[in-house]
């Protein structure tokens, strides 16, 4: 019987994730086309909510056909309360669940992450502050970025 479920599970499943990362493509590259100064200008209005919206939900969703079931106990810190959220060790895709469950905020990711097919549209969509790892000032840029953005009183997202 497990084997059975097994065999037919997996292909579903499969088949589900598939269709919801290009559905999540396919809404990022919506937003982000012809978007001026890509990142460093913040999306605003039906940009911003499509990203909120759609990008959290089919989040929600493909993490639920991958069998996590995640309820939020308390209150989300809004972006006034927190402009940035401490995420750790954020060596997994855990990330992604603390990602839907508060809006789509901005990242930090490395800069190669953003040049991944469909996984990088997607991450652009969401503004990310890229770290170089070559770049010896990309420190001091990154935290000069994070400080821009927590101090912009609400303009950009909260930054995770």
């Amino acid at each position: 019987q497990t084997v059975l479920q097994g065999i037919i599970l997996l292909p579903v499943r499969a088949i589900c994730i598939a269709v919801l990362l290009l559905l999540a493509w396919l809404f990022a590259s919506i937003a982000t086309f012809r978007h001026p100064g890509k990142a460093s200008v913040p999306l605003k209005g039906w940009r911003r909510r499509m990203i909120q919206t759609t990008l959290s939900g089919l989040t929600r969703t493909l993490f639920f056909v991958m069998g996590f079931q995640v309820k939020v106990k308390g209150k989300i810190a809004s972006l006034l309360e927190a402009p940035i959220f401490v995420a750790a060790p954020h060596s997994s895709f855990f990330d992604a669940i603390i990602s839907a469950l508060t809006g789509m905020p901005s990242i930090v990711s490395r800069a190669e992450n953003l040049s991944t097919p469909v996984f990088g549209t997607i991450l652009s969509s969401l503004q990310p502050v890229s770290v170089s790892r070559q770049d010896p000032d990309s420190r001091k840029n990154t935290v000069t970025e994070i400080t821009k953005r927590a101090l912009s009183k609400g303009q950009w997202p909260q930054v995770i």
